[in-house]
């Protein structure tokens, strides 16, 4: 089992667990997701995270950005600017459970680098 976590944020992934093998979590809330829901996730948030990245050099210190994507099951938005931002998620799949969460700034940073580390990790795993 892999579990991180830090002010505000919370990882966790258990492959014993089939159904439901990886948790996230915030300030206050938590939810199970399946591999599938986890794989979407990573990808959407990475994505955002990777665009922020290439966008930063190109913001004012004191201009706003907003990334939003939407990919069928998830949708993200990262909000904030060159120095700091926040991300929402919601989980909207045609059957079944939805969620959201939210993560604020620093949360959010730490929160996504720890999911690139277990995104990283799987990949390695898989390979």
């Amino acid at each position: 089992m892999i579990q991180q976590e830090g002010p505000g944020w919370r990882l966790a992934r258990d492959p014993t667990r089939k159904l439901h093998p990886v948790l996230i979590g915030g300030e206050g809330w938590a939810f199970e997701l399946t591999e599938a829901e986890w794989v979407a996730l990573a990808d959407l948030v990475l994505t955002l995270e990777r665009q922020h990245r290439a966008l930063m050099d190109q913001l004012m210190e004191e201009e706003a950005i907003e990334l939003e994507l939407d990919r069928r099951l998830w949708w993200g938005c990262l909000q904030g600017d060159r120095a700091s931002w926040s991300l929402s998620v919601v989980l909207t799949p045609e059957l079944g459970r939805g969620a959201e969460g939210h993560w604020p700034s620093p949360a959010s940073a730490a929160m996504v680098a720890a999911m690139r580390t277990l995104w990283d990790k799987s990949i390695d795993q898989r390979d």
